[in-house]
């Protein structure tokens, strides 16, 4: 099934593949190889696979007894691991979807991550902690019990050398993969942190939380650079961020919306003829009754984040609830999991269109 969203005045033409569509089902999260070729995703109890290039439907991994929240692919994509509310991680052979490993906490898991070698796997918990694993026979590592709520998220820096989780006690935590420690706390939100991820080069963490709040962070020593303006209304709630691989874009999933921001070079954009804190208006809508029209909300869509500017560029409107999101290994594909029980991939033409290009104004 494809659905095309034509906008006659940017000339978008924004191929849609409905991956998996069925209004009784769950779809929690999305997330592909490292080739690029499978995509998998949370539904129910399962764990779906199908093959991106023409969405053929590959197999399906049971075994879970609750909603599957978060699955994730090994770095080599010969591992798939999925966390789930029946309280434990399952580690499947992709190439077979032979179960190997059942690692079990003590409530719901909401995030599996793998570490960029491929041997180290971090879940979060609603049990209040994040358990690090060795892959090859499901070991426990170490326990880390430093927050006081739910854990909603897990995220290795690109380096592996730290993990970063994110909680409803309203912080980040960072910590060192090697021991477990404890490396440094970031406060600020106001409200519980559903989502984490690091920058490609390691200069950012973002977190999105509760009232709409994305919040930058410096990797280094935890500064809080800025806190984007999402157009998301204090009502929303960030549930998805996803980095391109080469770091361009920044995907947020606030509400039943995804806002993508260009992140560029400082000196890039200030060759713009408009001063950087004048320019509004850049963020236009495509899907729904009125694919494009301007917002109501005036807010900047540029913020100056230390050597870097984010520039909102799109807001998708989904018209469902958008609860995970991930790029493709080449950034060409984003794929969405949707609270409506719907799978969707976007291609990246529908966001690069709107991507100011050297030596014009944007």
């Amino acid at each position: 099934m494809e659905r095309i969203v034509v906008d006659p005045n940017s000339a978008v033409y924004a191929l849609q593949r409905v991956m998996f569509a069925d209004t009784d089902r769950f779809t929690e999260s999305v997330a592909f190889s490292s080739d690029g070729q499978i995509l998998a995703a949370g539904v129910d109890c399962h764990v779906y696979l199908w093959q991106v290039a023409d969405g053929k439907f590959l197999r399906m991994l049971r075994g879970h007894e609750s909603t599957v929240q978060s699955v994730a692919f090994s770095p080599d994509g010969q591992t798939i691991a999925s966390g789930s509310g029946d309280e434990t991680v399952r580690l499947w052979r992709a190439a077979d979807g032979t179960l190997m490993h059942v690692l079990k906490h003590v409530h719901s898991v909401t995030s599996v991550a793998f570490s960029p070698n491929g041997q180290t796997l971090a879940s979060g918990s609603l049990d209040n902690t994040v358990r690090l694993w060795q892959v090859v026979d499901g070991k426990s590592l170490h326990t880390l019990k430093e927050h006081t709520d739910r854990v909603t998220s897990v995220a290795f820096s690109p380096n592996g050398q730290v993990l970063a989780s994110a909680s409803w006690d309203q912080t980040v935590r960072l910590w060192q993969v090697s021991d477990g420690a404890l490396l440094r706390t970031l406060e600020g939100n106001t409200g519980p942190v559903w989502c984490v991820v690091f920058s490609p080069n390691e200069q950012f963490l973002v977190s999105g939380a509760e009232k709409s709040a994305v919040q930058i962070w410096q990797v280094t020593d935890g500064t809080l650079l800025c806190t984007l303006s999402t157009l998301g209304g204090h009502a929303l709630t960030v549930t998805g961020l996803a980095f391109s691989p080469n770091g361009q874009i920044l995907a947020l999933g606030v509400g039943s919306s995804v806002q993508l921001w260009q992140i560029a070079d400082d000196v890039f954009l200030r060759a713009s003829n408009r001063p950087v804190d004048s320019v509004e208006n850049r963020a236009l809508f495509l899907g729904g009754e009125s694919p494009i029209s301007e917002p109501e909300d005036k807010a900047t869509r540029l913020w100056q984040v230390a050597d870097k500017t984010f520039c909102l560029l799109c807001i998708l409107e989904i018209g469902s609830h958008v609860n995970s999101m991930a790029f493709s290994p080449d950034g060409r594909l984003l794929a969405l999991a949707l609270g409506r029980g719907e799978v969707l991939l976007y291609q990246a033409s529908i966001w690069q269109t709107f991507m100011p290009r050297r030596g014009k104004d944007i």
